[in-house]
């Protein structure tokens, strides 16, 4: 599985509903093993965003549909990377000259 970090705000709709926040976090795993993905991990931060999410799926698709299906719901905003492994990364660079 390849691993993706998504970084997550909240929407106005979800400041307005942030006591349903745990219940939300709940569905949202539910909803990304429905697509087969995996929320791995999920921090609270202070800053610019909201929520870090550490999500694992087989690939970019299935990602971008886990991201797209907690956001049409309408409580948060997404920004969705692909990280490498540090072993993802030595095979990546294995070959450059």
């Amino acid at each position: 599985m390849a691993t993706y970090v998504s970084l997550i705000r909240f929407t106005d709709q979800g400041v307005r509903n942030v006591k349903d926040v745990a219940e939300r976090i709940a569905a949202a795993e539910k909803l990304f093993e429905r697509v087969g993905a995996r929320l791995s991990e999920l921090y609270m931060t202070m800053g610019p965003y909201d929520y870090v999410g550490i999500i694992e799926a087989p690939d970019d698709e299935t990602a971008t549909k886990a991201a797209l299906a907690v956001s049409s719901l309408g409580n948060v905003r997404t920004e969705t990377m692909r990280a490498y492994t540090r072993p993802e990364i030595r095979k990546l660079i294995s070959g450059l000259a």
